[in-house]
């Protein structure tokens, strides 16, 4: 069976997840919190030698790197792909993949950092200051180009592809630690993670992390 190691709310890991759900993969998940100290397993540094999660292992073979974990998953279970045959699409789909990890960068891990990491684990103020400059700066450019794409039904193509759980999967986050998608400034946006939330794997993944979600006191969301 394949090992998945690090937390749900982890939007790396997450994609991962719907991933191996998507395809219908078994998979079991072994906690990782590389923020708290002494919680990754003493060999978790031959395992993701970044330190980073998320990794996953599939026997004797593992691997780290969501994007890469998920191109995995993809070539030995090629049955419902979440990369587009198209071309074109299939080259936007791992674009915006890319986009999604600078959105993670540049949103997503700061925030959390400031919100939750800092004054929850390593006792130490939120820099109110870092948070603003994110909201006014970060998240206007970001969500205002992601609004611009959301024209179909997906990001690119006629299904779900990784661009959507890539996208989904922080926006998710973003709301978690309590910030808004501005929907009124962003209806476009609004409504694709709406549709992707409609989708079995993600709704699926989104319910199996509710229980870590309320152990860590992150806001609900919504019912998934």
């Amino acid at each position: 069976m394949l090992k998945i190691y690090g937390v749900p709310i982890s939007v790396h890991t997450r994609k991962v997840i719907v991933a191996a759900l998507a395809k219908g993969l078994p998979y079991e998940l072994v906690p990782v919190v590389p923020v708290i100290p002494g919680n990754p397993p003493p060999n978790w540094r031959e395992l993701s030698p970044t330190g980073k999660i998320p990794a996953l292992s599939d026997g004797d073979f593992t691997v780290t790197d969501s994007a890469a974990i998920c191109a995995y998953l993809e070539r030995m279970h090629p049955a419902t792909s979440l990369y587009p045959k198209a071309p074109r699409d299939y080259a936007t789909a791992l674009s915006l993949e890319q986009y999604a990890g600078a959105l993670f960068a540049n949103v997503v891990h700061p925030l959390f950092f400031e919100t939750f990491v800092n004054p929850k684990v390593r006792k130490i103020p939120t820099d109110q200051a870092r948070v603003d400059a994110v909201l006014a700066n970060a998240v206007p450019e970001m969500f205002g180009y992601l609004d611009s794409l959301a024209t179909s039904d997906y990001l690119c193509g006629s299904e779900l592809s990784i661009a959507d759980v890539a996208v989904a999967s922080n926006l998710t986050t973003f709301q978690y630690i309590g910030f808004d998608l501005q929907r009124a400034r962003y209806p476009r946006l609004g409504a694709l993670y709406d549709r992707i939330l409609r989708h079995p794997a993600m709704r699926e993944a989104l319910q199996r992390e509710e229980a870590v979600v309320e152990s860590m006191g992150l806001r609900h969301v919504q019912d998934w």
